[in-house]
């Protein structure tokens, strides 16, 4: 039983060191890690409109994120605080210009910033708390044990120790006491002051509720989105099937009809008839293989997004570059909506471009499927209502994907296209 209390005041004297130790270096580090992260971030955002600030801010940026996702980390092991990271993924090749107003339109990129000088403040006096209760006792103590006469004589006559005014040898022991008064707190509250640092971290860098209903509000339009693009392509499908296939399979069973009756009073007639329902029936069967190919072509669900999206290219009349660079395949569904977002794309691109060339690079890169068409047209295309782009930025969207668009007047137009998936 002795061993056993003995274990548990040392547990807890070596639990409150710790949290001390860990306290005061995060005071020690963070703190001048912030103020030059802030000042940074400010000059570096400031030069931006002379052109400086294009260059420098996504590097400066990236290091506040580093210097954050470090705090993050400590947050989980030193305090079993998780603080997950919210960054919107930039394209790895993005030019320094989308790099950065990629990073400024960011939302998590400001919570950082609004932390910086809240940890250079209020963090840092939470962090250093637990270190002073721990440690400021000790002076108590040394002024108690003959020091006070040192102090007393360095100050003229009174020296203070916290609110203890300290003159002699019984206001001495006085410091000692309230020494002793924060070391018993010390016991009580070192590592809950080193909660409340961990805890305020979390409540600056961690995302708020607004991003969340937001989140929700995107994720109710898409689905909308995918429900009326669904119930949109069961209309063309049936209107299709009525105007196409079945009217012809009609025609030829009335044809095959007249045939019967014309076998022995008209032969010759009766063999045109039946030329002609061959013919329909060709045409029928032809116009069912575009039909299914529409819903979803044979080649995707064979030989994968990359030969699909190869054989796309071959069939348009405007030279077109594929490189594919895929290790596996993606879900279907997958697969169906960036093969189709492609093909729109492209379709886009020989209407109205006025292209003779078109690029198209299809690549998986951290869990993120990444398209990127690029054509030397006229440019111009916008992401409008009504327009093809906004259709397939729907379709993307169904998936948590992204479309993005470069197309300045005169050209070339890029529009990539970012789905995140994993590959089998």
């Amino acid at each position: 039983m002795t061993n056993d209390k003995k274990s548990g005041r040392g547990s807890s004297a070596r639990g409150m060191g710790r949290a001390a130790l860990r306290g005061l270096a995060l005071a020690l580090v963070s703190l001048p890690g912030a103020v030059l992260c802030f000042v940074l971030s400010l000059v570096s955002i400031a030069l931006i409109p002379i052109g400086v600030g294009i260059v420098t801010t996504p590097w400066v940026l990236t290091g506040v994120r580093a210097f954050a996702d470090w705090r993050r980390v400590l947050a989980a092991e030193w305090g079993g605080v998780r603080i997950p990271p919210a960054y919107r993924p930039l394209p790895p090749d993005a030019n320094p210009w989308s790099r950065t107003f990629g990073m400024l339109r960011d939302p998590a990129t400001w919570r950082d910033l609004r932390w910086l000088p809240v940890d250079m403040t209020a963090g840092f006096v939470t962090a250093l708390l637990p270190a002073v209760l721990l440690l400021y006792p000790l002076e108590g103590f040394a002024i108690a044990a003959g020091l006070w006469r040192v102090f007393v004589d360095s100050t003229g006559g009174t020296y203070w120790y916290g609110f203890v005014p300290v003159t002699d040898q019984t206001s001495a022991f006085g410091a000692a006491a309230l020494g002793l008064g924060l070391l018993f707190c010390a016991h009580f509250f070192t590592a809950r002051l080193l909660q409340v640092h961990f805890r305020l971290t979390r409540a600056v860098l961690g995302s708020n509720q607004g991003e969340l209903a937001e989140r929700v509000r995107v994720l109710t339009e898409t689905r909308r989105d995918a429900v009326d693009t669904s119930a949109a392509e069961l209309r063309r499908i049936e209107r299709d099937l009525h105007d196409g296939a079945q009217a012809r399979l009609v025609a030829m069973g009335m044809d095959l009809g007249t045939i019967e009756m014309l076998l022995e009073k008209d032969p010759a007639k009766a063999k045109q008839l039946v030329a002609q329902a061959r013919r329909s029936s060709a045409d029928a069967l032809a116009e069912l293989r575009d039909l299914v190919r529409g819903i979803h072509p044979p080649v995707l669900a064979e030989r994968g997004l990359g030969d699909a999206v190869r054989a796309l290219a071959l069939r348009l009349p405007v030279a077109t570059e594929v490189n594919v660079e895929l290790t596996g395949r993606a879900e279907a569904p997958v697969e169906s909506a960036a093969y189709f977002a492609v093909s729109e794309v492209l379709t886009n691109a020989v209407k109205h471009s006025g292209a003779d060339r078109i690029w198209l690079d299809l690549h998986h890169t951290g869990d993120m499927l990444r398209v990127s068409v690029t054509d030397n047209g006229k440019g111009g295309a916008v992401v409008g209502a009504g327009s093809g782009l906004a259709g397939i930025e729907r379709r993307l969207g169904t998936f948590d994907g992204v479309l993005a668009v470069s197309s300045p007047a005169g050209g070339p137009t890029m529009v990539t296209m970012e789905i995140p998936c994993a590959l089998s």
